[in-house]
Parts: C-alpha cells; structure tokens; sequence
C-alpha cells in the first residue's frame, strides 16, 4: 500500500497499536493519536516508525492544518470501559468525536473508518446481522452504557446515509466481537480473559471464570465470538485497499465459543493441564451480561473479505507463541 497520511485515533491503544504496526510497514505516513500518560502504553508503539504522535486536544488544528495531505482516518479512540460510571466520559470521548470526525471528514473528503461494537447488540435477542437500515438498528438494545454510546453513532450514521445526506468518500463502522491478542496491558480490567489468564497458567495458578446465573448456559460456557486482532487489522487493511466498499460491517468469527474453550485453548497453548474454578458474577453485572454473541459476517464476504479467521485455537497459539511469551 502507498499513499498519504493515515491517521489512527486511539493508535497506542489495543486494536490501534496493532494497525499502526501494520501500516508501519508500508510506505504511508502513520500520524498517531492518544495520550501516553505514565505507564508503559507507549511500548505498544516503540517497533513502529511513526510520522507523528499528537495529543488528542490538538487533534482538529492540526487536521485543519494537514488536510490536503490526510488519505484516511481510522478512528480507533474511546472509552471502552464496560464498567465506566461516568457517561458523559462517553459522550464526550465516543459520541461527539466520533460525529465531528465524520463531519471533518466529509466536509474535506478524507475516509473514515471507525470502531463500533459487538456491544450494540445487548443480550441478542434481535441477532447478531449488521444490517445497517435505521429499522434494524431501532430494534437493539445496549445493556450498558458502552454499548449505547457506540450505537448513538451507527444510529445517526445511518440515519444521514439513508437521507442521502453528504458522507466521507469512504465510511466504514467496524462491529468488533470478542477481540485478544497482543498489546492489550494497558485495558487493565478490560483485558481480554486470555490475556489476564496467560500468567496465572504460566505460574502454575488455577484460573476463575464467572458461574452462570443462566440455566440455559453451564458454568463457563457462557459464549462469545473470541476474535484474533490480526483479523481485525487485516479487515482495516482491506478496507483501505478496497476506497470503493462503505457500510457497518461485523468483525467476528461467525463462531460462538465458550470461555471455557477459551481457557483450555490458552492451557494447551503454554502446555499446562487445565485447573479452572468458578467464582459468581459480580450482581452489579448480571443483569448487564450477554450470555451469547456470535457475528453474521454474511455482510463481509459478500462485500469481498475472503481472507479466513483464525480459530480460537490457532489464534490462541500463535499469540502466545514461545517467541512473544
């Protein structure tokens, strides 16, 4: 891929740290996003060559200032705390950047690609089809705050594409599943279970993993569409390589696993036998908890996406891989 600045919100961050060290190894000018602050998040970026590394605040001056330069914008930033007690964090972070930079970007013809979430889709009782028509996006329902503000933005998206109003030359909502993979540290809580399991295993410690308060699910078989990050950049690579295709696209799988799987897949992968326990989900989660999640990525292939998913397995293995333990 050759061409201009790409610039990745977010960048330093888990899913953005791993598309800047992507696009860093192309010939395009990677421009970075996001605050540092004291821990070591800045590691997610040190093997990439960046062209710049701005604060959030300077964000739009210095879009304003660059604009003829900028090809696209892949809009990673946002709280993505489930747990966040603050909504106007959410407003402020996931709603109104996200509706500026679709206008920014509209209004200077720059594409735009932005993260949105399996969380839109609440406990899945209206499925999981990334149907973009602003019926079919009526019909869900977030259980927490998160997820809420993310479908604020697909609502108001579709609602101008389907007025025909103006848009990017490009646009493309990223739905992502259950994703894990390297660079997650600094999520903290909201680290993939892999991630937060992978030292325990190591130690030779048991693991937890949540009871059900479902009797439709056994402990730990709660299921998710666990989603390997390299997948995930290689869907943002393609659409950058594809300016033509536009829309609300699922990144899954398309394949419901359970943590349990999980678990077991991240024993077999450091060669230990299994030793899992079951705690209770804490009560302020459960009635905030999706017991099911699984993409349609109908959508996607028909779109033209045919590289395949990793397995849990596979993707499990190779992110834990003796050379990046």
């Amino acid at each position: 891929m050759t061409g201009g600045v790409i610039v990745v919100t977010g960048g330093a961050g888990f899913i953005g740290s791993n598309i800047v060290l992507d696009l860093a190894k192309t010939e395009r000018r990677v421009v970075v996003i996001d605050r540092l602050r004291q821990g070591e998040k800045w590691r997610n970026l040190a093997a990439a060559a960046l062209h710049d590394l701005l604060h959030p605040e300077a964000l739009f001056p210095w879009l304003d200032g660059t604009a003829g330069e900028i090809e696209a914008v892949v809009h990673m930033g946002a709280i993505s705390a489930t747990t966040e007690p603050d909504i106007d964090r959410f407003v402020v972070n996931n709603v109104r950047l996200t509706l500026d930079l679709w206008r920014w970007c509209t209004d200077h013809r720059v594409r735009l690609i932005y993260a949105s979430s399996a969380a839109t889709y609440g406990d899945g009782a209206a499925g999981f089809r990334d149907d973009a028509s602003p019926a079919a996006l009526a019909r869900l329902h977030p259980l927490n705050a998160y997820g809420w503000s993310k479908h604020v933005v697909d609502r108001r998206i579709a609602a101008d594409v389907a007025a025909g109003g103006p848009t990017p030359p490009q646009w493309a909502g990223l739905k992502f599943f259950n994703v894990y993979g390297p660079n997650e540290r600094e999520k903290g809580d909201m680290q993939s279970v892999a991630t937060k399991i992978a030292p325990l295993i190591r130690a030779a410690r048991s693991v937890t993993l949540f009871k059900s308060h479902n009797p439709n699910y056994p402990d730990g078989g709660q299921l998710r569409d666990f989603v390997y990050v390299k997948d995930c950049v290689a869907v943002v690579r393609w659409l950058l390589e594809n300016p033509s295709i536009s829309g609300l696209y699922n990144v899954g799988t398309g394949t419901a696993r359970s943590f349990f799987d999980m678990a077991r897949a991240v024993y077999g992968a450091l060669g230990r036998e299994p030793d899992i326990r079951f705690v209770d989900t804490p009560a302020a989660l459960r009635d905030k908890y999706q017991y099911f999640t699984q993409a349609d990525m109908t959508k996607l292939r028909a779109a033209g996406f045919t590289r395949p998913f990793h397995s849990l397995e596979d993707g499990i293995a190779d992110y834990l891989a003796p050379a990046d333990a």
